[in-house]
């Protein structure tokens, strides 16, 4: 019997001291001071692509009238985009609609019904500095709705590598005055946090079309686009 509770003994002490080892490590570990700063970088970049809305309308007094004539003017529009160097992969069709427009009297009788048909293709211009002479075509061969010019950068690696940079450099310089000030040295990095704010594409404009003088193309100015990045770096004070 006393070798049963000698036994007893020994495990009960073994467990009390299990439970209470990682509250004796957790106190013992020492608080981390940290200083916290946040960095901003950014990069520029002259867009090198073009998205655009390109479309069709046209009215008839019968549904097969409007059509007809729809067809006949977006395969003219379609062909004038190609030999403008765009490949057809880059060509899309986005809305094809056709519906009825009711004329009415001065006293609310229906007197008469134009059907409308809106064909839109979706453009990829790879090569914006034919872009005026692009329109400029199109919009003689039948085009009579552009309903957006948005500007974009094909490839952002190597401008949002810069900005990440500009930015972590950015919060070293922020973190270094201000210990400075502080009479604090710094230590190794804690924790790093950034978040990419990569540019919309830019919208340059966008209306019908129109009639334009045939000797000179439209004039499109792409401007800039900008990448910003954000990071947030903890610094350990010694």
């Amino acid at each position: 019997m006393r070798t049963k509770f000698l036994v007893f003994a020994v495990l009960a002490l073994t467990l009390v001291l299990s439970a209470c080892s990682p509250t004796i490590n957790q106190a013992a570990q020492p608080v981390v001071r940290t200083l916290n700063v946040n960095g901003v970088g950014q990069s520029y970049l002259t867009p090198d692509i073009a998205y655009i809305y390109i479309g069709v309308h046209t009215e008839s007094p019968t549904a097969a009238d409007a059509v007809s004539t729809n067809t006949t003017q977006t395969s003219a529009v379609t062909d004038a985009i190609k030999k403008a160097g765009v490949d057809p992969k880059d060509i899309s069709t986005t809305n094809f609609s056709i519906y009825p427009s009711q004329q009415y009297s001065p006293e609310g009788k229906i007197i008469g019904t134009t059907y409308m048909v809106d064909n839109t293709v979706y453009v990829t211009v790879r090569k914006i500095d034919g872009l005026g002479k692009l329109l400029d075509e199109v919009v003689g061969a039948g085009a009579n709705s552009i309903n957006s010019i948005q500007f974009d950068v094909a490839d952002k690696s190597a401008a949002l590598k810069e900005a990440r940079a500009k930015a972590v450099a950015d919060a070293k310089v922020q973190a270094q005055e201000l210990a400075e000030v502080a009479g604090i040295k710094l230590g190794d990095i804690q924790s790093i946090n950034f978040y990419d704010n990569s540019p919309i594409p830019m919208m340059a404009g966008k209306g019908g079309g129109g009639a334009m003088d045939a000797n000179a193309a439209v004039p499109i100015q792409p401007g800039q686009l900008t990448i910003s990045v954000n990071v947030s770096i903890a610094y350990s004070i010694k």
